[in-house]
């Protein structure tokens, strides 16, 4: 039987899954990461931990196997910054894409016209957690650090370079915000737009579709697998989940109800408005000509989490406190945007923060954690909708696992959700790449046909047609006050 080792290396979590050529799970396991918050929205992460858990996940699931995996298949968490040196340790502590430290900075560069610029030629936005802000930032107050540094990259490159001793970099990964999406290269002036021309050397050249590595000596010593055994490593897990969800045609889409909210749209066209906001991703997947039109909002999980916390319940309730409320949640509206460091799509303001208006002393926290729900959703249409959604939608996170949130988003969006039966899709979509980048692919059709689709309700879905347009007057009005 065939088998491949998907891994996921996220934010707070790491998991490891074999899966079999007809798509079945056959061993899994997951280790968690530890994200440090420190003052001025600073978010790193301990690179040795995280390579520590995906060593713990795989010798985890190989204990379970009685036999060999053909493939080890790497996704994970992009932007950030993990800088490393010629053998692959850090530097310093892994900047996270959650980071906040940039923020004044990324604000200047939206005054000044250097988002625009490297919009124009990339089609990406920036933010405060992406590579280009938070490597502009170190080189002001860390210039040692990028000195000593041999690679500017990412989690999974990073962990790919530990196994195989490689410096590389997945194009998916090295898109935002360098890649011009129709050359599959870096364009030079939006370097030279963010003062990194002088460190043109930290970035490495994307790798080839579908590039296989093997894993060296220390690698197999630190996993428990085979020296040489293929390795894929890429590409990171946006476009991971949406290949295993089962996103084929140009027009389908995916949301990620995740700790952001992941929203991509498949196309084959590189064009796109220059003119428009610059925001979101133009995402450069495995197969060439093809593009995930990417509006990953920083509203998500977490806020859901900061609720629960505010309000002194467990995230098993959530379900049952949505069913307590109604559509509209008692008249309560809100503005999701909890992050430090603001939003990233389909706008980006470091300055973004939540709203909750039309509290009364009739409501319940059933009202509140509905009210937040509902405006997640909304989000997650207008994010959808920047990235230009005709076709399928497919969904999974955490935020899934809910039916009454579920059920909310496919209201909101007023279309039915496909949901796929197994949750790990991101590693599902990291083990397909890997098959047919080893010349043994599984057929992707079969993994993705075992799923659950939620049909919207109509009623419901024309009263969240009128909350969306209030939603998007009431951002209008609020993205003036933070810009004061």
């Amino acid at each position: 039987m065939r088998r491949v080792l998907g891994v996921d290396i996220g934010t707070s979590l790491t998991k490891a899954v074999v899966f079999d050529e007809n798509g079945n799970s056959l061993a899994q396991a997951s280790a968690p990461s530890k994200v440090h918050h420190l003052r001025g929205g600073a978010v790193e992460q301990d690179f040795e931990q995280v390579v520590g858990t995906v060593a713990t996940v795989v010798r985890a699931v190989s204990a379970e196997l009685d036999g060999a995996v053909e493939a080890l298949a790497l996704t994970g968490q992009g932007d950030g910054l993990w800088l490393r040196d010629a053998e692959g340790f850090p530097v310093r502590p892994a900047i996270s894409w959650l980071d906040g430290r940039a923020s004044e900075l990324l604000t200047a560069w939206q005054e000044n016209g250097v988002t625009r610029e490297v919009f124009r030629r990339t089609g990406s936005g920036m933010f405060p957690g992406c590579t280009a802000a938070i490597m502009s930032y170190l080189d002001t107050h860390e210039p040692e650090v990028l000195d000593r540094a041999v690679v500017a990259g990412y989690c999974v490159d990073a962990v790919v370079q530990r196994l195989t001793g490689e410096i590389t970099v997945d194009i998916s990964d090295a898109s935002l915000p360098f890649i011009d999406p129709a050359t599959r290269a870096y364009d030079e002036a939006a370097i030279e737009a963010c003062g990194l021309g002088h460190r043109r050397t930290l970035f490495a050249d994307p790798a080839p579709p579908k590039k296989v590595f093997r894993l060296g000596r220390a690698g197999a010593a630190l996993l428990g697998l085979p020296e040489g055994l293929p390795v894929t490593g890429g590409p990171f897990d946006l476009p991971a989940c949406a290949i295993g969800a089962g996103v084929r045609r140009p027009g389908d889409g995916i949301l990620t109800a995740g700790t952001t909210l992941a929203c991509q749209v498949l196309t084959t066209d590189a064009v796109y408005d220059r003119e428009g906001e610059p925001a979101g991703m133009f995402l450069c997947t495995p197969n060439e000509g093809e593009f995930l039109r990417g509006m990953p909002a920083m509203v998500g999980t977490a806020g859901i989490d900061w609720a629960c916390k505010l309000l002194g319940i467990e995230v098993a309730e959530v379900g049952p406190l949505l069913a307590a409320s109604t559509p509209g949640a008692g008249g309560i509206t809100a503005l999701p945007f909890l992050a430090t460091s603001g939003e990233r799509a389909p706008f980006v303001d470091a300055g973004a923060r939540a709203q909750f208006r039309g509290l009364s002393l009739e409501n319940t926290r059933a009202d509140l954690v509905r009210a937040l729900c509902e405006s997640i959703a909304y989000a997650a249409r207008h994010c959808l909708s920047a990235a230009g959604l005709s076709g399928t939608l497919y969904a999974c996170g955490g935020g899934v696992r809910s039916p009454e949130w579920t059920q909310i988003f496919a209201d909101v969006l007023a279309r039915p959700i496909v949901i796929p039966d197994d949750p790990d899709v991101g590693a599902r979509g990291a083990a397909l790449v890997a098959a047919e980048a080893i010349g043994e692919p599984f057929d992707a059709d079969l993994w993705a046909a075992k799923s659950t689709t939620v049909e919207h309700q109509p009623g419901a879905a024309e009263l969240y047609d009128r909350g969306y347009s209030e939603y998007l007057t009431s951002l209008d009005v609020a993205r003036e006050q933070w810009s004061r």
